[in-house]
């Protein structure tokens, strides 16, 4: 019996004394009390407390600590968002007391604080500006958070606003909006390449109609040197201008409608077409020129006749007075 009573009270005293010991991690305080009194902070390794007399309180995390605050407000004009706010955070190592002692819940601490200073901030600004400046809206929420967190032992370190999220229906709008300016500038864009496209094509047309021009301007001049070369030789041979003029019609009439029989593709047809149709032609032309002729000799004889009678009736100059000195009266 008294074995087993001494093997008992071994077994708590190895007990209570291994229960002494206790480790610290890295990056992490512990708040030790005696008798529920604060006694110490313990940083990282093995440590040793007095049992039933000593107890861990706490352990503190020292590591940098992220919370996500999501918040809806509404800007300026009356457009409600929800925005998202990540407060990066950790204990300042010297004010492991402050931040263990003196604040209880930190996390709803600081979400109250990012929502005050959101939602005083936010609508003051129209939605778009909003978007522009959500580094200010950071910006404020860390001066805030500073300065109301460092007494309680906590370091603010960064934060940051990771998203915007505008009502459905104005985002739609939003979209919309944008989808309408691109589709603007796109059209613009589209009636300046027109433009110049038409532009480029009248330029073209008119250099092709002048080019054209002066093709048929160089043709023309051609054929009538060959007229004239034609002409020649047949007055050479004994046919006189008329008879050579007619037969280069009557030939030229001959060639196109050679020209226009060769087309297999042409259904053209020329009334009358009969063989008199040359003759005819011809007569016509001989009696054209031989009319015109007539015409010409009449307009000259009346412009000889007319400076003729022009002629007689101008009077004759006086005559002028006679240089002989045996003339003269003494």
């Amino acid at each position: 019996m008294e074995n087993v009573v001494l093997g008992v009270v071994i077994f708590l005293g190895l007990l209570i004394f291994l229960s002494s010991f206790f480790t610290v991690k890295q990056q992490t305080a512990v708040i030790v009390e005696r008798f529920g009194k604060y006694h110490s902070i313990r940083q990282a390794g093995l440590h040793l407390k007095i049992p039933l007399i000593d107890r861990i309180a706490g352990r503190v995390n020292l590591k940098i600590q992220q919370l996500d605050v999501i918040i809806e407000t509404k800007t300026k004009e009356n457009v409600f968002v929800k925005m998202k706010v990540s407060v990066q955070f950790k204990v300042i190592q010297e004010k492991v007391y402050d931040a263990f002692y003196k604040l209880e819940f930190p996390h709803d601490q600081i979400t109250s604080y990012v929502f005050d200073v959101v939602r005083a901030e936010v609508p003051k600004l129209k939605l778009d500006d909003v978007f522009e400046r959500k580094d200010d809206i950071a910006v404020a929420v860390k001066r805030e958070l500073n300065e109301a967190m460092s007494g309680y032992g906590y370091d603010i370190i960064n934060t940051l606003i990771t998203d915007i999220d505008p009502d459905p229906q104005v985002k739609h709008a939003m979209n919309r909006i944008n989808a309408a300016d691109r589709e603007k500038s796109a059209a613009e864009y589209e009636a300046e390449a027109q433009r110049i496209r038409i532009v480029a094509k009248a330029k073209a047309e008119a250099e092709s109609k002048r080019l054209q021009g002066q093709g048929i301007a160089d043709q023309r001049r051609e054929i009538a040197r060959g007229l004239v070369e034609s002409v020649d030789i047949l007055n050479k041979v004994g046919i006189n201008s008329q008879e050579a003029s007619a037969l280069i019609v009557v030939t030229q009439h001959y060639d196109t409608l050679q020209a226009i029989g060769s087309d297999t593709n042409s259904n053209l047809i020329l009334l009358p077409n009969s063989p008199q149709a040359g003759s005819d032609m011809l007569n016509n032309m001989v009696a054209s020129f031989t009319a015109s002729n007539q015409v010409g000799e009449s307009i000259k004889k009346g412009n000889r006749k007319r400076e003729e009678e022009k002629r007689k009736n101008t009077p004759l100059p006086p005559a002028l007075p006679s240089a002989d000195p045996e003339d003269k009266t003494e």
